[in-house]
């Protein structure tokens, strides 16, 4: 039986662009190959729901016409991964909002857009907010490696889309009881992120009730200072950011 939508499946992957490059991937040591390795982060494959957008229409499209165990290759035009190049995005800045002298192929960072500086003449440099991926066909190394039925295994495969750690999750007839980690108190992040698991799961699973559940001990006083200083690490590893690059002056 093919893969269809409300499937909760497994998937391992490499995402490649036009170039060969790899930006994406569920693969530790292809991860440190490739300069995107997060020692925070999971590898092994990803948990998704299929029909909920949590991947691109292109790849989805193509897993549903297979079944687990599938392992092959799909090549994804623009419009169906992550959209065309928007020429507006791309943007000239004179020199004097630069806090070093930008270079062809610099990444910058300006309002929380992450962008590469792709022409340098005379006082201005133009710098592109396209993200890499726009306008390319991109390619997809990936197989299916299991579908999830049971609701725990459901449950906690969810949990590490959304948070990037395997949540320690009980259920109990159609409620889940979620423990939450202290440190994630401190992630703004978890904040949303917990809204959409809980949703997801209420709709995708015969559940009716998602708990989260926070324990405090005398452990919480001691841990409180180091766990402050974690935040930062966990808002990244449950929502990866973009690659350092260099500020840009307002």
């Amino acid at each position: 039986m093919t893969i269809k939508e409300g499937d909760f499946i497994k998937i391992s992957y490499t995402g490649k662009m036009e170039d060969g490059k790899v930006f994406d991937t569920t693969n530790e040591e292809a991860a440190k190959v490739h300069n995107l390795y997060n020692p925070k982060g999971r590898y092994g494959g990803d948990v998704i729901i299929i029909g909920v957008n949590q991947i691109i229409a292109g790849l989805e499209d193509d897993i549903k016409l297979h079944d687990v165990g599938y392992e092959g290759t799909v090549s994804i035009p623009p419009e169906k991964a992550f959209g065309n190049r928007d020429p507006l995005l791309v943007k000239a800045l004179p020199m004097k909002k630069f806090e070093q002298k930008p270079q062809v192929g610099m990444p910058i960072e300006i309002n929380g857009q992450t962008g590469t500086v792709v022409k340098v003449l005379g006082r201005h440099a133009s710098v592109d907010f396209n993200i890499p991926m726009a306008g390319q066909t991109i390619t997809y190394d990936y197989k299916i490696e299991a579908a999830l039925e049971d609701v725990k295994d459901r449950a906690v495969g969810l949990s590490t889309l959304y948070t990037g750690t395997e949540l320690d999750i009980d259920v109990e007839g159609t409620v889940a009881k979620v423990n939450v980690p202290l440190e994630f108190n401190y992630s703004q992040r978890w904040i949303t992120s917990k809204v959409q698991m809980a949703l997801d799961l209420l709709k995708y699973t015969d559940l009716t009730q998602v708990l989260y559940i926070e324990t405090y001990n005398e452990d919480l006083l001691e841990k409180t200072a180091d766990q402050m200083e974690e935040t930062e690490e966990l808002d990244a590893n449950i929502a990866p950011g973009a690659t350092e690059s260099v500020a840009v002056e307002e």
